[in-house]
């Protein structure tokens, strides 16, 4: 026999250390509540992972950008980038809990609990993504109705300028 056909008859060997169960409903609210922070990336990946401090580090933007937006202090270009950043840390988020929760529980398993019960998602997931689809919704839909707003305003501005020169 071929190395390629033996293949399918070896089993899978479990992992050297504990096994740890990842709840698809702790993974969910953690991305609900406290995504924005990279709490779900931590859950299931550890400390280690790049994304979860990458949004930690979105955030913490973001909130330096809206606070100088506010005391109208700083480049107001930079402050810009710096809430954006936040806002799609967010919003980000609140996506993760929504492609999380609606994953299938069979490919979850095989993602994340290969060697554990069988996940049975319930109706708390299923509330946790109809609250993220709402919240997630109506925030990019405001952070748009606020840039279009800046951005309209800023071009009357431009063109009275214009216009009294």
């Amino acid at each position: 026999m071929t190395a390629a056909s033996q293949a399918p008859l070896l089993a899978p060997s479990p992992p050297a250390g504990p096994i740890r169960r990842k709840s698809k409903l702790v993974t969910v609210a953690l991305a609900f509540l406290l995504g924005s922070v990279g709490a779900h990336r931590f859950y299931l990946h550890g400390f280690g992972d790049r994304f979860g401090w990458a949004h930690l580090a979105a955030i913490l933007a973001g909130a330096v950008g809206v606070a100088s937006m506010v005391l109208g202090v700083g480049n107001a270009a930079l402050n810009w980038t710096f809430a954006v950043a936040g806002g799609i840390s967010v919003v980000a988020a609140f996506l993760t809990a929504i492609v999380f929760g609606l994953r299938p529980d069979d490919r979850w398993d095989a993602r994340y609990n290969t060697h554990g019960r069988p996940t049975r998602s319930g109706w708390p997931v299923i509330i946790l993504v109809i609250l993220s689809l709402m919240i997630g919704t109506g925030l990019l839909m405001a952070g748009l109705a606020i840039s279009f707003q800046t951005f309209f305003e800023s071009q009357v501005e431009a063109a009275k300028a214009l216009s009294q020169e």
